[in-house]
């Protein structure tokens, strides 16, 4: 089972970027809810994660970088099991 590699700055850009169908260059630093929860979404299918976010710790992820920090660590706290379903690939 291959272990996907946690997302970092590059990667979110690019989950984000299909948000709008836009280049990644194109993505703002400041995200907003929505653009958040679409981001949150789009991460827990391709990395088979389930974020539960407090209220608080939601509303605190407002850059790009706030983003990356929570994703990494989320599936650095996953462990070894962490994407062994193939990305775009279907939750049972």
């Amino acid at each position: 089972m291959t272990r996907l590699a946690p997302p970092d700055r590059t990667d979110v850009l690019a989950m984000l970027a299909t948000f709008g169908e836009r280049s990644p260059g194109a993505v703002q630093d400041t995200l907003g809810s929505l653009e958040l929860t679409w981001l949150i979404a789009e991460f827990e299918q391709r990395f088979d994660i389930e974020l539960e976010l407090s209220d608080e710790r939601f509303e605190s992820i407002r850059t790009v970088d706030d983003a990356t920090e929570v994703l990494r660590a989320a599936v650095l706290a996953a462990g070894p099991a962490t994407g062994s379903r193939p990305a775009g690939a279907a939750r049972p």
